[in-house]
């Protein structure tokens, strides 16, 4: 097995020749890249659809049918709940049980008063279960694949307090029915979003007392004496926003452009937090000063307009779109873009004003996607390899919940990364020996159908095909080590050429 791990490491880092590639190599790398792999039969009827005429199906996918997925997801009732219905069923109980529990409870009481189908972890787990079912499920996979990828361009990590339960409406009201319009309506939304705002904390940075406006401080002064000269100026967001979310790290900002950006942005708060309230803007919590940012100066007693022209400026910024494009390059196209196709991009970006679905078609269409040296040349996320292994070998999640966990051996939790970089587009972030080992047995046990939660159909192990030729070492190590065709079956899904898209 080690050779065998040893032979992945090396292969994962060949790429292929620079022939032309054949329709049944289009059919296959747009599955790969704008979807999460093929199942059987899939390349067959995209071939004999056309190739161009899927394509332009999934650059439009309200006008694919999801009613199965849907039906499914109709299990989930969290999914359709707001963040106050949310909160009062999943989190108030929590926050009844801290209180007991100064009051002298014993973990046994606390955990009857809080039974198993109103503990928070429901939601991240339902929400968890829709992404895996609509990524194996669903034939709108290039939304499923820009959801993702927005999810992680606009991370939001579960494991900070309040956001475990603001997730569901974060991806469902603020992500998904924006991923396919202008930009900065997608920005904006984020950054009014609770579950942005409390987790990058921007909803409890405040003007300094100086800097607040007279009436209001007055008024303070007089109401709550010892909170009238509290304050503090929280520049997570600021930063984010401008190293992650528009501008890029080289995208000619200084350190205080950040501290006049979260000025900018102070009194950007929500509304009851703990009750499920919304986005709201406090005059009083806002920073009255005169600022500066990126050049722009703001007169003294602004508002809210501030923030929004910022978001504005942010969003239609050449640098915005450069760093836009090159990360729509690294999902789609390579993980070092050639630059002639990342400058292509960013144009189409700045001239569209912002649009998502001309900007990814601008990818799409490039001949860099479609050159040769392009084909298989990245290598899967867990999630990409996870879903993909589903599909081609034919299988049926009726329980995602063990996907999800396979998903955290192998290192990419859903909704479970903790810096607001997100996971890596990088083959360097997931190659490695012991990432190769988790992938190796769980293709091993999906094949033998040993993995919980999935169906596998006999006919499907004994008939896989992943749809390119594996190489002479590969094919040595598995005669040597497929003693029966379920155990080849998975030796193929861990093989590394299934490894690449």
């Amino acid at each position: 097995m080690k050779r065998f791990l040893s032979l992945s490491l090396a292969l994962l880092c060949l790429g292929v020749s620079d022939a032309k590639l054949t329709e049944r190599q289009r059919a296959l790398h747009a599955l790969n890249r704008l979807g999460f792999g093929a199942r059987p039969g899939d390349v067959d009827r995209i071939v004999s659809g056309g190739v161009d005429a899927w394509i332009n199906r999934q650059l439009h996918p309200e006008t694919i049918s999801d009613a199965s997925v849907q039906s499914r997801l109709d299990q989930y009732p969290t999914l359709t709940m707001s963040d106050a219905q949310i909160i009062a069923r999943y989190y108030a109980p929590i926050i009844e049980a801290r209180k007991a529990k100064k009051e002298g409870l014993t973990e046994e009481d606390l955990r009857r008063m809080i039974p198993p189908d109103q503990r928070p972890q429901r939601v991240v787990a339902e929400l968890n279960a829709q992404r895996i079912i609509r990524a194996a499920e669903s034939d709108r996979q290039l939304n499923e694949v820009m959801v993702d990828f927005w999810m992680n361009h606009f991370n939001v990590f579960a494991g900070k307090g309040l956001d475990r339960v603001l997730l569901t409406s974060y991806e469902r009201d603020t992500i998904r029915p924006r991923i396919w319009g202008k930009f900065e309506d997608l920005l904006m939304a984020t950054a009014k979003s609770p579950a942005m705002l409390f987790y990058l904390d921007n909803a409890r940075s405040v003007a300094a007392p100086e800097n607040r406006p007279q009436r209001v401080q007055r008024f303070m002064e007089r109401m709550a004496p010892d909170k009238a000269r509290q304050g503090g100026l929280n520049e997570n967001y600021a930063r984010e926003i401008m190293e992650l979310h528009t501008l890029g790290v080289d995208g000619g900002y200084t350190q205080k452009d950040v501290t006049e950006l979260a000025r900018v942005f102070t009194g950007w708060t929500i509304d009851r937090p703990q009750q499920g309230g919304g986005f709201i803007f406090r005059p009083g919590l806002h920073d009255a000063g005169a600022k500066t940012v990126l050049g722009i100066r703001f007169a003294p007693g602004g508002g809210i307009e501030e923030g929004e022209r910022m978001i504005h400026v942010l969003a239609h910024h050449p640098a915005t779109a450069h760093h836009i494009a090159l990360q729509l390059c690294q999902r789609l196209v390579a993980d070092d873009p050639p630059k002639a196709l990342v400058d292509r991009v960013a144009k189409r970006f700045l001239a569209t004003d912002g649009d998502l679905r001309e900007t990814v078609k601008a990818v799409i269409d490039s001949p860099e996607f479609w050159d040769p040296r392009m084909y298989r040349a990245k290598v899967k996320s867990p999630f990409e390899y996870a879903i993909s292994a589903v599909r081609a070998i034919g299988a049926k999640v009726d329980d995602p919940l063990p996907l999800a966990r396979e998903l955290q051996k192998m290192g990419e939790p859903l909704y479970g990364a903790q810096p607001p970089t997100g996971y890596s587009d990088k083959a360097e972030a997931w190659v490695n020996t012991g990432a190769l080992m988790n992938r190796l047995n769980f293709a091993l046990a999906l094949a033998a159908n040993k993995m919980p939660g999935v169906r596998v159909d006999e006919g499907s192990v004994m008939s896989l095909d992943i749809g390119v030729e594996l190489a002479a070492e590969t094919k040595k190590t598995i005669e040597e080590r497929g003693s029966d065709r379920v155990t080849t079956a998975g030796l193929i899904l861990g093989s590394p050429e299934f490894q690449r898209q």
